[in-house]
């Protein structure tokens, strides 16, 4: 009796170290399966960052922020360009408060709201691209700028265009 007890406690053993094994087995080979489908994912994902700053330098390279020819021509002349790139921005918004028609907008407004410039970008020292829209029509302009002798700001319109509808 106390034999069979015995060979019954072993095969018991047995299978439960069987069971353990196939189990731990099972798991090991699912971890590894997801620290595979991780690494897989964390390439892509770093190669659609890799994308997406080189995307970002292509899109800062026409930006006053970012040229260093145009930031030593304004610091040659005594500005501080920390303080110049809000106040030329600003000069531009303050346009849109002025009663009537916009000064630089040449389009007129074809509804009941003025135009208005919407977004600036600061090209380079001489050059500012604008978005404008009176809420249903809109458009972009090339401005010309500079800063005269009585540091006085002039802006000049040197090319515009206005988008057809979309309905």
């Amino acid at each position: 009796m106390k034999k069979n007890l015995y060979l019954y406690l072993f095969v018991f053993a047995l299978l439960l170290v069987i069971f353990q094994f196939v189990n731990s087995k099972n798991i090991i080979e699912k971890y590894e399966t997801d620290i595979n489908r991780l690494k897989d994912s964390t390439e892509e994902l770093q190669g659609q960052i890799t994308r997406l700053e080189d995307e970002n330098l292509d899109l800062l390279y026409f930006n006053l922020e970012n040229n260093d020819d145009a930031l030593t021509y304004f610091e040659r002349s005594g500005y501080d360009t920390s303080e110049l790139i809000p106040f030329l921005k600003d000069e531009l918004y303050k346009l849109n408060e002025v009663k009537g028609e916009h000064p630089l907008v040449p389009y007129a407004s074809m509804t009941d709201n003025p135009m208005m410039i919407n977004k600036v970008r600061l090209l380079n020292h001489k050059w500012i691209i604008a978005d404008f829209s009176d809420g249903e029509y809109w458009g972009e302009m090339l401005l010309t700028y500079e800063i005269t002798e009585e540091k006085k700001l002039k802006f000049k319109v040197a090319e515009s265009l206005l988008y057809p509808p979309q309905n």
